[in-house]
């Protein structure tokens, strides 16, 4: 039985950080691509950061780009979201997700995944 968890989530005051982990059983990461969406009320699931089987390819979303980053640890089977300079307009539930499609295209789609967690929820606020 494949199962994403994710863990990391919380409030924090805008401007702070927080690490958000994903971590798998029943599948190898490494033979997956993996993401991290996200959805805040009354909008549309987004892709944040999604990252390749081996971690040679990475995705940003624009508004992310340059404050979160997204890694893999393979010894542990888990895929991490470092998200700095947090602004209120990050407040979502978080996502992550496994795709196992080999190409690049639509990496960080959310259609095109296979495997989702249950989300934790990601609060910046004052």
């Amino acid at each position: 039985q494949v199962q994403l968890v994710e863990s990391g989530g919380g409030l924090v005051q805008p401007g702070g950080s927080l690490r958000l982990s994903c971590a798998a059983s029943g599948l190898g990461l490494d033979d997956y691509t993996i993401g991290w969406f996200r959805q805040a009320p009354g909008k549309e699931r987004e892709g944040v950061s999604c990252i390749s089987r081996r971690g040679g390819t990475t995705y940003y979303a624009s508004s992310v780009k340059g404050r979160f980053t997204i890694s893999r640890d393979s010894a542990k089977n888990t895929v991490y979201l470092q998200m700095n300079s947090l602004k209120p307009e990050d407040t979502a539930v978080y996502f992550c997700a496994a795709r196992m499609a080999r190409s690049l295209v639509n990496i960080c789609t959310p259609s095109s995944q296979n495997y989702w967690g249950q989300g934790t929820q990601v609060t910046v606020s004052s």
